[in-house]
């Protein structure tokens, strides 16, 4: 079965997903991870500035049979070894440089490799930390307060055709996505909808899901504490089970 058929049963039965945010440049933390990947319900693979792929996937390989899907920052790390590409348009985008280009560059050697691809309208909202998203591609963030603006442009994105909407507050992200735009999000929309950005305690990743998040996406925080994850993957089956 696809994995968006697997995320669209996922979503229909309200079981939440946790998704590990694996940057392939931090090969450190990385390692601190491997025990830990048969936990998160899938793993995403990319970074703002990371370049290729292709081993970071092969090493997961040897320690997981959770899908391993394509988060990419820039054309250069795309592999098809994974199992699928979330093949993203940064709405906040205005020019043509970051919304259509890259995956033009990229296009036939996608449909090429037969790798399942997931379009995916990401936004990128205020954290009150500049992310390296914002710094590699100039792309203003939306403020947290501009609720309507978020909710209008996840609407757009939708209609544009995307099987998902992620809000992404970006690495590190001194404040979470607020439960407000979550919901407001979530009441507008059909499609699944992802957050990450910010969560560090499984109190803020339940608020995520408890205000209609159906993924909730965690890097940093379990770059830097790996040893967290399986503390964060209990706390969430107790809640909504496996």
């Amino acid at each position: 079965m696809a994995l968006i058929q697997d995320i669209l049963t996922a979503q229909r039965q309200s079981h939440k997903l946790l998704v590990l945010l694996i940057d392939p440049e931090k090969q450190e933390s990385l390692q601190e991870l491997l025990p830990h990947l048969s936990l998160p319900d899938m793993i995403f693979v990319g970074g703002s500035t990371a370049r290729q792929s292709d081993a970071c996937v092969e090493l997961l390989r040897k320690h997981t049979t959770r899908p391993i899907v394509l988060f990419p920052g820039n054309i250069a790390q795309f592999t098809p070894k994974a199992d699928a590409l979330l093949f993203l348009t940064l709405l906040n985008a205005r020019t043509p440089e970051i919304l259509i280009t890259p995956h033009i560059q990229v296009a036939q050697q996608v449909l090429q490799s037969g790798i399942e691809t997931i379009p995916m309208g990401y936004i990128l909202i205020d954290g009150e930390r500049k992310s390296s998203v914002e710094i590699a591609t100039k792309c203003t963030p939306l403020q947290q307060n501009q609720i309507n603006d978020i909710v209008s442009t996840a609407v757009a994105g939708q209609l544009l055709g995307k099987s998902i909407i992620y809000l992404e507050a970006g690495s590190g992200a001194n404040n979470p996505i607020s439960a407000d735009i979550i919901r407001s999000v979530r009441t507008h929309i059909q499609i699944p909808l992802i957050v990450g950005g910010g969560i560090t305690t499984p109190q803020a990743m339940l608020r995520a899901y408890e205000a209609g998040a159906d993924i909730v996406v965690i890097g940093n925080h379990f770059e830097q504490h790996p040893k967290e994850l399986p503390s964060f993957v209990h706390i969430k089956q107790q809640q909504y089970g496996k």
